[in-house]
């Protein structure tokens, strides 16, 4: 990728460019697809503010619903839209507990992202996991924890790429899928 690839806070100044991908069908949701992509679009279009206050999320405040109904204490988090050559190219997300690396069982990595599939191939997902993770540094982790499907070879040369070695091979949840997937672990 020859262009800068920038995390930009989601905010009003690049919100249009955000929802064109929605509505193109774009999902950073790969369980639940193109209607996490419209909950998200809802959201925006009613609700930005709070979209945008949600989007940087220190404390945990709240619950999420899980994808068997189930609600669980929300994690502490940040997302960012991801940025190439100034066209929105995605999005990545960290989520943590203070003082640990543990996760609870219902949150399967630290660190999730989805690049649209219309840049992908572009070293732009490489690109943005490195920038992010001297943010989980700065909070003190030691180490971050992504998962993959097994078949998502594109996912793990990302992950590779930015230090990841692979930890175990485990089926995801029902909830989440069940497929045969990896863990891997990136040292910060």
């Amino acid at each position: 990728m020859n262009a800068p690839v920038q995390l930009i806070r989601p905010g009003p100044s690049h919100v249009d460019r955000y929802c064109d991908a929605l509505r193109r069908g774009w999902s950073a949701d790969n369980v639940r697809g193109q209607a996490a992509a419209d909950e998200e679009l809802a959201l925006l279009l009613s609700d930005p503010d709070s979209y945008y206050q949600r989007s940087d999320d220190p404390i945990g405040i709240g619950l999420v619903t899980l994808p068997d109904g189930s609600q669980a204490q929300r994690l502490p988090w940040m997302r960012r839209w991801i940025f190439a050559d100034d066209a929105m190219a995605g999005s990545i997300n960290l989520r943590w507990q203070a003082g640990t690396e543990a996760l609870p069982p219902h949150v399967l990595g630290h660190i999730g992202y989805a690049v649209v599939p219309w840049l992908q191939g572009r070293g732009i997902a490489s690109a943005a996991l490195a920038a992010l993770l001297p943010e989980a540094r700065a909070l003190g982790l030691r180490w971050v924890e992504l998962t993959t499907d097994d078949d998502n070879a594109a996912s793990q040369r990302v992950i590779a790429r930015c230090g990841g070695t692979l930890v175990e091979h485990f089926n995801k949840p029902a909830a989440y899928g069940g497929k045969p997937s990896q863990r891997w672990r990136i040292p910060l």
